[in-house]
């Protein structure tokens, strides 16, 4: 039977005239072994194609779901050595548009994602709206209660690191795994480039922020059961927040210098110098004071102050204009209007 929520999802495969494969579902496993024929089992019709990709199991999930599985939908994938979520689900990415996928999904095989909500998340992409849709686990305070402490203290950190990483100021939750992309998107992102591992998400989104992709987040409930995490936030958060920080770098890099130079340039360049100035000047004078006994004059004070002030202004309005100039035309839309 088909469920009312996925009702608006297939008239709208039928309104666009589309063909062939519509929406695949990538499941990527790794010891997920007693929760994986739920997952599936719980998978809608209006689905096309699901991957189960087997990512060196230990377990051998996907000889499991082979063996178990009678739904025709599924292909299971192996991987032979473990290459992490990331890699697995890349191989997927790749399945799915060789078999020519037009909307892609991400889906866990531990059971904390509820398979019932695909048709929300895909509905953005079908609607031309994003080309990228994840899920929020923060938009009420309800639906967090039972994340565990350290990993709700983890996401809110790495949040706004990703902030800054990707330029997508208005997406949170940026570790969530239950993802929807269009496959135009998906096909221009540098697939070999991007994390293998549990950062996989969050590079995600700063590749897709260098496309000038349309992301978009959609509220939805967490489940947490009786399954085990390999993440262990202690050596997660300083591993994502050394790689949120080189990506950063290079983001404003190719953003602001590469591609083109504007008025945020100018502001980056010039903050950046008055602080360093003032900063430095005003150290190396306070310790000539400590060290002399002679206080600094006015004249001193206010040559390294003055720096510092309007150095902050100028970082402040770079933040400014970079948080203004998130993506807001979807590539999707662009690919259409570019073969008309």
């Amino acid at each position: 039977m088909t469920s009312a929520s996925s009702k608006p999802l297939q008239a709208s495969f039928r309104d666009d005239g589309m063909a062939g494969s519509g929406i695949a579902i990538v499941v990527p496993c790794y010891r997920e072994r007693s929760h994986i024929l739920d997952v599936l089992a719980e998978i809608g019709p209006e689905i096309q194609h699901i991957y189960v990709v087997d990512d060196a199991c230990p377990e051998k999930t996907g000889e499991f779901v082979r063996e178990n599985c009678t739904d025709e939908r599924v292909e299971v994938l192996t991987n032979e050595r473990n290459l992490g979520v990331g890699g697995a689900t890349i191989a997927g990415y790749r399945k799915a548009l060789d078999d020519g996928a037009r909307y892609i999904v991400k889906l866990d095989g531990d059971g904390q994602m509820a398979p019932s909500f695909i048709p929300a998340l895909v509905t953005p992409l079908i609607k031309g709206d994003a080309d990228y849709v994840k899920g929020n686990r923060f938009h009420a305070l309800g639906s967090v209660s039972g994340m565990p402490k350290s990993r709700l203290f983890g996401n809110f950190v790495l949040s706004f690191a990703s902030k800054l990483s990707s330029g997508y100021w208005n997406i949170f939750d940026p570790t969530n795994g239950f993802t929807a992309i269009h496959a135009d998107p998906a096909r221009a992102l540098p697939l070999s480039e991007i994390s293998k591992g549990y950062f996989f998400e969050s590079d995600m989104l700063f590749h897709l922020g260098l496309l000038r992709a349309v992301v978009r987040d959609i509220p939805m409930q967490a489940h947490y059961g009786n399954e085990t995490s390999g993440i262990r936030i202690p050596t997660i958060v300083p591993e994502f927040m050394l790689k949120h920080y080189v990506n950063t770098y290079r983001r404003i890099f190719i953003t602001y210098f590469l591609r083109e130079t504007n008025v945020a340039t100018l502001q980056l360049i010039l903050g950046k110098l008055l602080l360093l100035f003032g900063i430095v000047f005003g150290l190396i004078n306070w310790i000539e004071s400590e060290t002399t006994g002679v206080n600094a004059s006015a004249g001193t004070v206010l040559l390294a102050a003055l720096p510092i002030i309007v150095g902050s202004q100028l970082m402040i309005a770079f933040l400014s204009y970079d948080t203004r100039n998130v993506p807001t035309e979807p590539i999707q839309v662009t690919s259409a209007k570019s073969t008309l």
